[in-house]
């Protein structure tokens, strides 16, 4: 035996996993006030929260700035393996239920995209299946998968592909989305020349890629699209357009309002809208394999009026 004492194990702190994700809400916020809405509780509550969570770790987490708030270097180096445990419970938690149930599926969906038809025949196909449908934003399609929220989900890209299967089910043309009093109202078409100077809404924190496509930034020529207001939800771009502030591309068909002072019109000569049905790459079980021959087979673009 060594003569030399061995030293003290230091027990590992038990780790509240709802502290856990508050901090990562924060973080991603990387403000108090945001993060607290988001998570629909208090910003006296949050912070109280986060300072447990703090006192747990044995390290300061966050710093207040005029801003909002800003990551200590010990926050930057939980981020990521904070992240990753949520992950890795939710994983844990959704094998388990599957491991339990496996006659269970939960596919999403995301805005303007209808799913009916492939999930009524797979509930005829498998009618003793718990089949379940869940509407997400447009940018959620991917953190719900890997968060084990639905099992497959039909989007529309950009979508980050890595550690997920992504099968193009059909595309769409891309529409501009304007007011009805706006000069370009009623045209058959138009093409990137007639709105060269348009400004188009920004989204607040919106995927870069997401945001690019659907501005089609930078332009053919290499000019950048031009900047109209920020925004933080889509229904928030709608009125900024219906005010006449700017002008928005979407996927859709001529006539289509998405509220009654809005139309589109058919824009041309661009790449059109890819709706996607996407799923883990790894773990799925026969309802999913099933959902994704049924989705090829039944979901198409719907016919113009």
């Amino acid at each position: 035996m060594s003569d030399q004492a061995a030293a003290p194990s230091v027990p590992a702190p038990d780790l509240d996993l709802r502290l856990v994700r508050y901090f990562t809400v924060v973080a991603d916020q990387r403000h108090f006030g945001r993060a607290a809405e988001a998570l629909h509780i208090t910003q006296p509550s949050l912070s109280r929260q986060i300072r447990r969570l703090e006192q747990l770790l044995g390290a300061r987490l966050l710093d207040r700035t005029p801003q909002g708030a800003r990551l200590t270097e010990a926050g930057e180096v939980f981020l990521p393996r904070a992240k990753a445990l949520l992950r890795s419970a939710a994983q844990a938690a959704s094998l388990t239920r599957a491991a339990a149930r496996p006659d269970r599926i939960t596919i999403g969906y995301t805005a303007g995209l209808i799913v009916t038809p492939a999930v009524r025949r797979l509930r005829d196909r498998h009618p003793d299946a718990d089949v379940r449908t869940l509407h997400l934003r447009y940018d959620d399609a991917r953190a719900a998968l890997l968060d084990h929220r639905v099992d497959a989900v039909v989007t529309r890209l950009p979508l980050a592909a890595d550690r997920l299967s992504v099968t193009v089910l059909y595309d769409e043309p891309r529409a501009l989305v304007v007011p009805l009093d706006h000069r370009l109202a009623g045209k058959e078409s138009v093409t990137l020349d007639d709105i060269a100077d348009e400004p188009l809404p920004r989204i607040r924190r919106s995927d870069p890629a997401w945001s690019a496509f659907w501005r089609i930034d930078p332009r053919p020529d290499g000019r950048p699209a031009p900047d109209g207001p920020l925004v933080d939800a889509v229904e928030d771009k709608f009125e900024v357009i219906a005010a006449g502030e700017a002008v928005a591309i979407t996927a859709g068909v001529r006539g289509h309002g998405f509220r009654p002072d809005l139309t589109t019109v058919p824009l041309e000569g661009v790449e059109p809208s890819h709706v996607a049905l996407a799923t883990r790459a790894e773990g799925n079980g026969q309802l999913v394999a099933d959902f994704r021959k049924l989705a090829r087979t039944h979901l198409a673009a719907p016919v113009p009026a």
